[in-house]
């Protein structure tokens, strides 16, 4: 018998409630408290579940990273020409562009900073022809 699990992924930072509001408005969710001020989940937006920590110590991730560092970040994936105006809506919401060439094909990709540092990818979900899913 199989207990029902949900998965979070939880990102640390000094402000929880400001990151908060930055990936509820990026991703189209809400922003959730509970008794512990220092967790703050986002909920909603297409299956979006994201919570945010306070650390009291935290140290914003470098870019690019140390080959020995392990990290992780979010992918956030756009259909297929609305990658502009998804760039400017994190940029408009304080994301900071890190890598941000413009590829204008089914692979496009760019990276950029959340306000805490953390990084994310906004990166095209091209829908494959119906060949290729034939085969």
């Amino acid at each position: 018998m199989s207990v029902s699990k949900t998965s979070i992924l939880v990102l640390d930072c000094a402000e929880p409630i400001e990151l908060a509001e930055f990936y509820a408005k990026l991703l189209g969710g809400e922003i959730r408290t509970a008794c512990d001020p220092d967790f703050v989940e986002i909920v909603g937006g297409d299956g979006v579940h994201l919570a945010i920590r306070r650390d009291h110590g935290y140290a914003p991730p470098s870019w690019p990273r140390p080959d020995d560092s392990q990290q992780a970040h979010l992918r956030i994936v756009v259909a297929y020409g609305d990658m502009d105006a998804a760039e400017r809506e994190a940029i408009t919401l304080g994301a900071m562009p890190v890598d941000t060439k413009d590829n204008n094909g089914p692979r496009d990709e760019r990276v950029y900073a959340d306000p805490a540092g953390h990084s994310f990818t906004l990166a095209v979900w091209a829908k494959r022809s119906e060949q290729e899913e034939a085969s």
